[in-house]
């Protein structure tokens, strides 16, 4: 149970405290709500340039991590579809210096030629390491534009063409932040070995003098209803073939996520899985298997993922996996094998709170998604998951009108 007192600033930045006198340490959590799916479809990658920009200094400070590791702090960030996240951890003794640094990035955020240069330069470099020269880097480049036809889930969070990165402009950028990373956009948590006082005092001095922003109404297209299944090859220089099938399933916090991110365990999780035991234990046909979810805030993806053995073809491995999913929809979980996920769910959980700044993000997330509370609920709600709505869930997403299907074909072993 992750507890927590809140407030908000004049200027709409809503400020959560957890206090935690067990630590001497503080953690400072910022969650800009803004992520890939909130960009114009051609200047995508903006949300993703930003966490880059964000410590490319501020009017005042030139070097963001100077500070930050000269208190015996560390800080980072992370960009997804949904949001944006940027945190410190540092002795809470010298919590006000990561008020200072938040604040001034968040007030006079650099607009410097050269550091939109530098950081573009990165970005790219990130682009061709991670999504172009590694193998199966551009799996994700390729699903989502298959799996999504409308909502902007269909683009990668490094973007959908680096080109937009290459042409975005300080004007682009002046125009994003100034519409994104204000307080009415921003959620601050501060959490550890810090009072209430102290953290509305030192929000109202550092946070409380910006100006508001305008309010962000985010108006997506909703994805349709996938009618038909959808059917994608590819091929690149990767060690083995490998089979990625996608299903839509419910968003973080919408009814029947956890039944849906359950049936992935039961699937797809560990060596005891059906996957694992059917088809690469008892008949060898992949290499690896797993089944995962997005956990997206909008309706995400059930993910199905395997790398062949050699000599296995992407056609049997489809149809031996097609057959599996058909025999579970129509059987449903066993008891035995729904105890054991709901367990290791709740444990993942119960984890997920022992470090500080674990629970800082988490607090942030709920609080995102529109409802601070939901902080508390995962445990419960995966204890109440009944046999039968596994079932009920399993036979709406596992249709096979739902799926999307790639081979991924390793260009040296076509042939199979």
């Amino acid at each position: 149970m992750i507890h927590y007192e809140q407030f908000m600033l004049d200027n709409g930045l809503r400020v959560f405290v957890h206090e935690d006198f067990s630590t001497p340490m503080a953690a400072v959590n910022i969650l800009y709500n803004v992520g890939s799916r909130d960009e114009d479809e051609q200047r995508t990658g903006f949300a993703h340039l930003f966490e880059h920009l964000m410590f490319g200094g501020s009017r005042n400070i030139p070097s963001y991590d100077e500070p930050v590791q000269n208190v015996g702090g560390e800080n980072n960030a992370f960009t997804s579809p949904d949001l944006t996240n940027y945190y410190i951890t540092l002795p809470a003794d010298n919590v006000e210096t990561a008020f200072w640094l938040e604040s001034d990035r968040m007030m006079s955020l650099s607009f410097d030629p050269q550091v939109l240069e530098v950081q573009r330069k990165v970005v790219i470099e990130e682009f061709k390491q991670r999504y172009l020269n590694q193998p199966y880097g551009d799996l994700w480049l390729k699903l989502r534009p298959l799996a999504y036809t409308t909502h902007p889930y269909r683009w990668a969070t490094i973007g959908k063409d680096i080109e937009h990165i290459e042409r975005a402009t300080l004007d682009d950028v002046r125009n994003f932040f100034f519409k994104f990373y204000r307080p009415v956009n921003a959620i601050l948590v501060v959490a550890g070995a810090v009072t209430l006082a102290q953290v509305k005092q030192l929000s109202e001095k550092w946070f409380g003098p910006i100006e508001s922003g305008t309010p962000y109404l985010r108006q997506l297209p909703a994805e349709p209803v996938q009618t038909s299944a959808r059917f994608l090859e590819t091929s690149a220089a990767v060690p083995l073939n490998s089979l990625i099938k996608t299903y839509h399933m419910p968003g973080r916090y919408e009814a029947d996520f956890h039944e849906a991110d359950l049936i992935s365990d039961i699937l797809g999780r560990g060596k005891s899985s059906r996957l694992y035991q059917a088809l690469l234990k008892n008949q060898p046909l992949f290499n690896s298997v797993t089944a995962s979810t997005t956990s997206s805030l909008d309706p995400g993806l059930l993910l199905i993922k395997a790398n062949l053995n050699p000599g296995v073809s992407m056609e049997l491995a489809n149809e031996a996996v097609e057959s599996l999913l058909q025999d579970f929809v129509q059987h449903g979980a066993e008891d035995e094998e729904l105890e054991k996920v709901k367990n290791q769910s709740e444990v993942t959980v119960a984890f997920s709170q022992v470090e500080l700044l674990n629970r800082a993000m988490n607090l942030a997330f709920a609080a995102n998604a529109g409802d601070p509370e939901l902080v508390n609920a995962d445990e419960e709600k995966i204890r109440m998951v009944e046999k039968s709505a596994i079932q009920r869930v399993a036979q709406t997403i596992l249709r096979p009108e739902n799926c999307s299907t790639l081979f991924y074909h390793a260009e040296s072993n076509q042939t199979t």
